[in-house]
């Protein structure tokens, strides 16, 4: 991945002015916080705001479609950026949460977001999973000496899986990370039980892959394009659903494309380790694996979370690898009949 910024949060900031242009017409309610900070909820907001949130979870280096499929419709992410789209943008790596709470690291626990209770107001109980590109500022996760990747933004844009408004301290932990004012951030919510909370984390196929790539040691420099297609669950009306629904649409119906270079040989050796199939948790839908696992999101097995098919296209040799195959019974399991909402 090139050095040279690609101005990420400046990308994401220029779609969130059109996010609170159109803020009424999107169906989300904006927030100016004490301390300066912009907040923009979209826990009741539209399609056409989702997939909004999922251009800005990538900095807009990535073209993205809603394809009109039965029974479900897909969600198609392609970019040739993949690495600064997916991973220095894109990827839920920073974990954001209240200073009373444990630093024991899991999921949060389902109370506050299935009742719809904002007690992020306060400070007290915040969870949240930190996306887009405020990480590449804060540059807090190891990937980022990897990737070889940070930013020094006078803005920084972020989104926060949650349905909880973080507070003035929350916001200012933040943005002091980026090395920002806090009236220099931007923050988006959603909810995973919501329209756009649900489409963002279904528009994650590639860079789900790409960690999972990653994690098996392979050299990320030789990706240079990447398309993904996962289909979009309805929407749960609880987040332990939502979360079930969402993972099952990549992991038994994601299915991804990678143009590479360089050789033949190691695609051959890695390919079969990479689809969701290669993980021994593979087979339930993943709410009855996350239950199994004490609804510790972390001791599931890492193995687990990557797109079930998985394609190589070599642009140096000619040669195209295919490993795994999408799995349609688990997805009506995990799905059932309903249309989204």
């Amino acid at each position: 991945m090139s050095t040279s910024s690609l101005a990420l949060n400046q990308r994401a900031l220029k779609l969130c002015r059109t996010l609170v242009a159109e803020a009424d017409a999107l169906q989300i309610t904006p927030h100016v916080l004490s301390g300066g900070t912009t907040v923009l909820d979209l826990s009741r907001a539209s399609q056409s705001a989702g997939i909004l949130l999922a251009r800005v979870c990538l900095a807009d280096l990535a073209q993205f479609e809603l394809l009109p499929r039965t029974p479900w419709p897909l969600v198609e992410v392609t970019t040739a950026y993949p690495l600064a789209a997916c991973l220095a943008s894109q990827y839920a790596g920073w974990e954001i949460k209240s200073p009373s709470q444990s630093s024991t690291r899991g999921v949060q626990s389902p109370g506050s977001m299935a009742d719809g209770q904002r007690t992020g107001s306060t400070g007290e109980h915040f969870f949240a999973m930190g996306s887009g590109p405020m990480r590449a500022a804060a540059a807090r996760e190891p990937l980022y000496e990897n990737l070889g990747y940070q930013e020094q933004p006078l803005a920084c844009v972020g989104v926060l899986e949650t349905d909880q408004l973080p507070s003035d301290g929350i916001c200012h932990e933040i943005a002091a990370a980026c090395g920002i004012r806090p009236s220099a951030l931007t923050l988006l919510i959603a909810p995973t039980n919501s329209t756009a909370g649900t489409l963002q984390v279904v528009a994650r196929s590639v860079e789900t892959v790409l960690h999972k790539l990653h994690e098996l040691g392979f050299e990320l420099t030789r990706i240079t394009h990447g398309t993904g297609t996962a289909p979009l669950p309805p929407v749960a009306s609880e987040s332990l659903s939502a979360m079930g629904r969402t993972n099952d649409a990549i992991l038994y119906g994601g299915q991804v494309s990678l143009t590479v270079r360089g050789d033949d040989a190691s695609l051959k050796q890695l390919g079969p380790q990479l689809p969701s199939s290669a993980s021994a948790a593979f087979g339930r839908p993943f709410a009855e694996i996350l239950a199994s696992n004490d609804h510790n999101f972390y001791q599931v097995d890492p193995l687990l979370f990557s797109a079930a098919q998985i394609t190589f296209q070599n642009q140096d040799t000619g040669n195209t690898f295919e490993f795994g195959t999408p799995h349609h019974e688990l997805l009506q399991q995990s799905f059932g009949d309903d249309p989204p909402r």
